[in-house]
């Protein structure tokens, strides 16, 4: 007679188990809905925003500039390109190191952030041999120190010497504009 009664008591069991479960979950969500709610909204649950170029020339490319989640900035890799004529600047790795890293000035500003608002820096250098004449530029740049990782690859996009990729944090609120 105990057989028919087994799979009644499992089911009895999962049914307690997970009821609790989802009791204790739905008890934690609103004891922090109630204590900060908008600020959980904000954080939890920002859809990415993906911004075009402020360059007119990039506007149609197939990659955002930036893409804003929250108050974090993910901007694409800049290269040494002088954005008014298309070309890589002329000198080698510390020409293409500063301009890539006006490029980046750029389009932080494009979204009210600076230099000093930047927390990780990607670098792919062409040649990890260029990387002391890179990272004296870079070092009148980056003054708060961000965390960095630095690689060679064996090709980069255009001929570039160096590409920089960052993310910052935004320290104030920011409006999000659809791009």
């Amino acid at each position: 007679m105990d057989a028919p009664m087994l799979p009644i008591r499992f089911l009895f069991f999962v049914f307690i188990f997970f009821g609790n479960f989802i009791g204790c979950i739905t008890e934690a969500t609103s004891k922090i809905d109630s204590d900060n709610s908008v600020k959980i909204s904000e954080e939890l649950y920002n859809a990415p925003v993906f911004y075009k170029s402020h360059e007119p020339k990039k506007q149609e490319a197939s990659f955002s500039d930036a893409v804003q989640v929250g108050n974090v900035f993910y901007l694409s890799g800049q290269i040494g390109m002088d954005h008014a004529t298309r070309t890589l600047v002329d000198g080698g790795v510390v020409f293409e190191t500063k301009q890539a890293i006006e490029n980046i000035r750029d389009v932080l500003s494009q979204h009210n952030l600076t230099i000093n608002d930047v927390v990780k820096v990607t670098v792919i250098l062409d040649d990890i041999a260029d990387f002391s004449a890179f990272d004296e530029v870079y070092s009148g740049y980056f003054l708060q120190k961000p965390a960095r990782t630095t690689f060679a690859a064996e090709s980069l996009a255009k001929g570039a010497k160096i590409e920089i990729e960052v993310v910052a944090v935004a320290s104030k609120r920011v409006n999000i504009i659809h791009g």
